[in-house]
């Protein structure tokens, strides 16, 4: 069934982190699609505001709430605005990420803080802000982007891959804690994906990109649609028995198990 027909987030509120473009906008427009009212949550306000009014253009029920992930505080004060304008939180979709590729022996600690701050803490930042709330009411679905990098590891992105990695440990331990309270705690890894961000990081390494498409089994790069169908799974009540899971969606690239 397309998508478009499925309305099984009908009554649900979600807020999705990074979800002005690239894998998080996919992410906002699919649940979007199954019924769920958005929060657009990113740092660029602008675009969270152009890509909430596509959404609501579309029939959807949409916010854009400014929000900078490595704020605690920020995080707290998008949480509430959320739930003032939207209703209670039933899903948080944690995908605000940030990368630059360079061998570790060349890179500076400030890149290791703003990688750090944005891909690993900014998770703990929205959890800390979001999941009391879930917890005082019963019921919550967490779900976090992660990456492939973070379990088999990515030349170039040792920082980021041990922020990846984190966020499996992490969330498999809130998963521990807050089954109790009927709240999911789970993780999608994408493999490399086109988005602007890789796009960026790749600038004038094109050949990088082919090579790599080359060792996928399906011949090609993740697009963000890809990983959308994932996080609607999660988000969804045909997900309610599982936690502290982690799926790759990487085309094949990565066969861990």
């Amino acid at each position: 069934m397309p998508a478009s027909q499925i309305t099984r987030l009908a009554g649900k509120v979600a807020i999705v982190t990074g979800a002005a473009q690239g894998i998080g906008r996919a992410i906002a427009s699919r649940l979007a699609a199954e019924g769920a009212a958005v929060a657009i949550a990113d740092i660029n306000a602008a675009a969270a505001e152009s890509t909430a009014a596509e959404l609501r253009s579309a029939g959807a029920k949409a916010l854009a709430v400014k929000l900078d992930v490595t704020n605690l505080g920020d995080a707290e004060a998008a949480a509430a605005v959320t739930e003032r304008e939207l209703g209670a939180i039933d899903i948080l979709v944690n995908n605000a990420g940030w990368d630059k590729l360079e061998p570790f022996i060349e890179s500076a600690p400030e890149t290791w803080d703003k990688i750090i701050a944005i891909n690993y803490r900014g998770v703990l930042n929205c959890c800390r802000a979001i999941a009391p709330r879930m917890k005082a009411r019963g019921a919550g679905k967490i779900v976090s982007i992660a990456s492939d990098a973070g379990r088999v590891g990515s030349t170039g992105e040792a920082v980021y891959a041990g922020c990846k990695a984190a966020i499996i440990g992490f969330s498999k331990t809130l998963a521990r804690e807050l089954a109790r309270y009927n709240v999911n705690v789970n993780v999608v890894c994408p493999g490399p994906t086109e988005t602007a961000l890789l796009r960026d990081a790749m600038a004038g390494r094109e050949g990088v990109l082919e090579s790599m498409a080359r060792g996928i089994p399906f011949r090609r790069l993740g697009k963000p649609e890809d990983l959308a169908g994932a996080v609607a799974f999660f988000a969804s009540s045909d997900s309610d028995y599982a936690t502290g899971q982690v799926i790759s969606i990487s085309g094949g690239l990565t066969m861990a198990g």
